[in-house]
């Protein structure tokens, strides 16, 4: 059991009083923050409005739970006959490649299909070449879908020579409907391969289509016992309590943003015109009406503030969850100053022969195991974790509001008025539970 990670009593204190700050940091201030930046005008240190209770001493209104008709529903009957064979392709990050493969589960028993263990691509990008057995226990995974939908490790011999159909279920205009385009294919050709589409029509799944994606999502994706072993390892390493945090803020995470950071060093502006390519940044007006829908991630240094505004203290335990290349850290690391990291936890050589999906095993196992959660962005394990953190009954969990801290920065607050205006928006959404959990799997409870 993980120690209870309350602070609700403690309060962040500012490193300097304005009136006597020092000619060092002023000038800190002024080189991290050119006139360019939303966020220039913002000192670093700063006391929360709400100082005597921090964001998670808030009472929340609404829980996720999981749904009863998926936990303790009736199983309806495998049909006796299957149509044939899916093979889910799943490519990108790891948890992209996970919701991709829940999705094909669900998908799979829509179409009454046994299940081919599915691939994991080789993606050179993503500096990968792992794959699904290398992060997650087979037989595990085969025994708890047992009843929801068939698995099988190995093809029958008339078809283990083949390689399946591929059918393009990607870039489909509007609503993209499984049982009209996908299940002909699977009929004709008794052995086919999918990525599942974004736009899939989840509204006709009946529900043990969607008993089957849930229960693989949550209940039958465990590590291998070697990754747990070290993910364990990784996370009794780490003091407590302890905060886990997932910063964004890589060269092509910005670059693919599409917007400017031109207040940065110059090592991490010429970074990210290496990684941006094609995609040319926003600029004038529309640079601002970008922003300010939150399209553009947020900075170390802006995060730091943002903790700050909802009184996380700034002796925190934190341990940073994000891949290698994070730029500006020290905008971070120069207030909360318990910071740890996987590299700095681990180094033994099975560590150092990690890479891709492996390590982000780590940083999924960590957070969802934390006493606390923050993400600064709402991306595929940002989802993810949040919806296993709810699934085990952990609620610490808020994701910072770009949007709002745009829309506050625009409008010329800074200070004091800017720290209440951030606690009051971070204090509603973790008030109302927004985007705590997938809404396939779980049901609003209030409280």
């Amino acid at each position: 059991m993980l120690p209870h990670f309350d602070l609700s009593i403690k309060i962040v204190k500012p490193a300097f009083i304005v009136g006597v700050l020092t000619l060092s940091l002023v000038l800190a201030v002024l080189l991290l923050s050119a006139p360019t930046s939303p966020f220039y005008r913002t000192p670093l240190f700063l006391n929360s409005p709400m100082s005597k209770l921090d964001i998670w001493s808030v009472g929340r209104m609404v829980e996720w739970r999981p749904c009863k008709w998926w936990l303790q529903g009736h199983l309806t009957a495998l049909p006796s006959k299957s149509n044939g064979f899916i093979r889910v392709d799943c490519y990108g990050g790891l948890n992209q490649m996970r919701r991709d493969l829940c999705d094909g589960v669900g998908i799979a028993r829509l179409l009454n299909a046994t299940l081919v263990l599915p691939k994991f691509e080789v993606a050179a990008y993503w500096n990968e070449s792992s794959g699904f057995a290398d992060v997650f226990d087979v037989d595990y995974f085969i025994q708890q879908l047992n009843g929801f939908i068939k698995v099988v490790k190995e093809l029958p011999s008339e078809i283990a020579s083949k390689e399946p159909v591929h059918v393009d279920c990607s870039k489909r205009k509007g609503q993209f409907d499984y049982i009209e385009s996908v299940l002909p294919a699977l009929l004709e050709h008794h052995y086919i391969s999918i990525t599942p589409a974004m736009s899939q029509r989840r509204d006709r799944y009946p529900q043990y289509a969607k008993a089957s994606l849930c229960q693989a999502c949550y209940s039958a994706l465990h590590l291998t016992k070697s990754l747990e072993k070290k993910a364990s390892e990784l996370l009794e390493a780490i003091p407590k309590p302890f905060l886990s945090l997932h910063l964004r803020f890589e060269p092509d995470m910005v670059a693919y943003s599409q917007c400017e950071y031109p207040y940065l060093s110059p090592s991490s502006i010429e970074a990210i015109e290496a990684a941006r390519g094609d995609r040319k940044p926003w600029t004038g007006e529309l640079a601002q009406i970008w922003r300010k829908r939150g399209k553009c991630p947020l900075t170390p240094n802006e995060t730091a503030f943002i903790l700050q505004a909802l009184s996380i203290p700034t002796n925190t335990n934190i341990y940073l969850a994000a891949g290698d290349g994070l730029m500006e850290i020290e905008g971070l690391t120069s207030v909360y100053t318990n910071v740890v990291t996987k590299s700095s936890l681990l180094s033994g050589e099975d560590f150092k022969s990690m890479h891709g999906n492996t390590k982000a095993a780590l940083d999924y196992y960590v957070s969802i195991n934390s006493d606390s959660y923050i993400a600064t962005y709402f991306g595929n394990m940002d989802k993810m974790v949040a919806a296993m953190r709810a699934f085990k009954g952990m609620y610490k969990t808020l994701f910072l509001s770009r949007r709002a801290f745009a829309e506050f920065t625009s409008q010329g607050l800074s200070g004091k008025e800017l720290t209440e205006a951030l606690w009051k928006a971070h204090r509603d959404d973790f008030v109302m539970g927004k985007g705590s959990a997938l809404p396939d799997c779980f049901c609003e409870f209030k409280l």
